[in-house]
Order: C-alpha cells, then sequence, then structure tokens
C-alpha cells in the first residue's frame, strides 16, 4: 500500500521478573527504549531456556547456562546481575551453624541455578562438608521439613532475609560467602545475545545494548525513586528496598569479568560446565 513499508521485526529480548531487575526495567521504561524490543518478562529459568531455544534474541541469562552454552551466545558488556559482598538475595537459609550440616541434607531451589552451584561450591570446597543435595520448591518452610538447609534466590530469599531470624533461622549471604572466600565480585548472570542473531542484525544488538546501559545509569540516579514507586506493589517498604538495590552491582567490567573467570573454573573443575576458553568470555564487539 503507498505510504507503508515493510516493518522490521523487533528484537526478542527478555526480562527477569524478580525484583532485582526492577531497577533496569525502570530505566527502560524511562528512557522509551521499551517501544523498540518486543519484551518476555519470566523467571530466570524461563529466560534461559527460551534464549537456548533461540526462541528470544537477547536475553539475561544464569551465569551457569550461559557457561553452558557459551558456543551460542555473546556476553553484553557493562551489563550483569552480581554483587560484590552481600547480594540479600541468594541465601542459604539454615538452623544450625554450617560448619555443623556435615552429613546433612541440603535442599536447592529449583528456580537457581548459579546461587545452587555456588552453594555446593561454598559448602564443599570451602567448608569441606558432605552433604546430601537434592532439588526441591523454593518454599523455605517446606524445603526445612525435609533438610537442614534451604538454598534459594530472588524475591523469596529476600523475604527470607528479613522473616528468618524471627523464626530463630541464620541466612547465609551467598554473594557475601563468596567475596571472602575469593576476594572477587560475584556474577549472577549476564545479558547475552544468540550468536546469528548479532551476525545479522548487529546495528540491533548495539541499539538493545546501547539502551540497556542508558537504563543502568539512570536506575544508579534514580534508586530511592525507584524503590518509592517499587514499594506501593511490594511487601517491602521503600527503605528496604533502596538498601537491597544498592546492594547489586550491575556492571560488567574488567574486575566483574575476573570474577566470572574464577567461578567458572570452579565450576569447570566440578564437570558442572565446559572450561572457557582462555580469551573467553566472547563479549559482542561494541
Amino acid at each position: 500500500m503507498p505510504g507503508m513499508s515493510q516493518p522490521h521485526r523487533r528484537p526478542r529480548v527478555g526480562h527477569i521478573e524478580y525484583l532485582n531487575c526492577v531497577p533496569i526495567y525502570w530505566g527502560l521504561m524511562r528512557s522509551g527504549a521499551l517501544l523498540d524490543v518486543e519484551l518476555t518478562r519470566a523467571s530466570p529459568v524461563a529466560l534461559n531456556d527460551a534464549l537456548v531455544a533461540g526462541e528470544l534474541d537477547i536475553a539475561p541469562i544464569s551465569l551457569v547456562e550461559y557457561l553452558r552454552h557459551a558456543d551460542d551466545l555473546l556476553l553484553l558488556p557493562g551489563v550483569a546481575v552480581g554483587s560484590d559482598g552481600p547480594v540479600l538475595s541468594v541465601n542459604v537459609v539454615h538452623e544450625r551453624p554450617l560448619a555443623d550440616l556435615d552429613g546433612g541434607r541440603i535442599a536447592l531451589g529449583s528456580s537457581s541455578r548459579t546461587g545452587v552451584l555456588l552453594a555446593q561450591m561454598l559448602l564443599t570446597e570451602r567448608l569441606g562438608l558432605t552433604c546430601e543435595f537434592f532439588r526441591a520448591e523454593p518454599d523455605v518452610p517446606r524445603m526445612l521439613e525435609k533438610a537442614d538447609a534451604a538454598v534459594v534466590i530472588g524475591d523469596v530469599a529476600l523475604r527470607a532475609m528479613y522473616e528468618a531470624p524471627k523464626r530463630g533461622l541464620t541466612v547465609t549471604d551467598l554473594g557475601a560467602g563468596w567475596r571472602d572466600w575469593t576476594g572477587m565480585p560475584m556474577v549472577f548472570a549476564v545479558w547475552a545475545v544468540r550468536r546469528e542473531f548479532a551476525e545479522a542484525h548487529p546495528g540491533q544488538v548495539k541499539e538493545v545494548h546501547e539502551a540497556f546501559l542508558r537504563s543502568v545509569r539512570l536506575c544508579l540516579d534514580e534508586l530511592d525513586v525507584v524503590a518509592e514507586a517499587t514499594s506501593r506493589w511490594e511487601p517491602f517498604d521503600a527503605a528496604t528496598l533502596a538498601g537491597y538495590f544498592r546492594s547489586l552491582d550491575f556492571s560488567l567490567g574488567e574486575r566483574q569479568l575476573a570474577g566470572l573467570r574464577v567461578f567458572a573454573e570452579k565450576a569447570a573443575r566440578r564437570g558442572e560446565v565446559p572450561a572457557l576458553p582462555t580469551d573467553g568470555p566472547a563479549l559482542f564487539a561494541v
């Protein structure tokens, strides 16, 4: 028809529906970038599967799943979800001290890939424990009916951080545990693009990447506003959310990449992921 042209398909982009990515979503909304993408909001596990299956072009993906599928993916530099110390939302919840859990049963939340592997590393390698690990739905009270400790992430873990002490339980922050063990920041999720999409549409990938970088800058400038707005719909007050958002590290620079490589090496030694190439990880060229 006159005056009409064949539309280009918007990039299919994933977004984690947990609180830890609300600041990035806020930035995308404020910048107007949401108009330029086909956004899918879902759990980390669902986004992992969709990106690996080619149902999404660009998405956050748990570090473990990225490492398992690195041949098909390129990292977007500069943006991630991690921490350089306490993260508040990747936790082990337990009644007895961790050092007393040798021979115990540890429930691993089924919504987690990287957090549960990090917990296994810390318990077995750093503390030298022998434990029975099993998967369970991420419901702390039910997990602890069958286990001596529960590993949970996301909003469930954040609630546990504040509620568990009232029940006589202890919460061990795995971001802090990693930092104490290695001295490095921990990267829990990265943003990745499928290699074939990046090769076919480098301009679109560059635009989406720049939108995420702008989003991170915007949200960091407005974290108190983001927290206040988010608190209207969540069981946490604005001060709690602001503190949580500030505990998160949304960057992926040289220090974060160094921490990523340390985790990747440990995971490969355990047979959980293929070894990264010596020059890895592969980044999208900006």
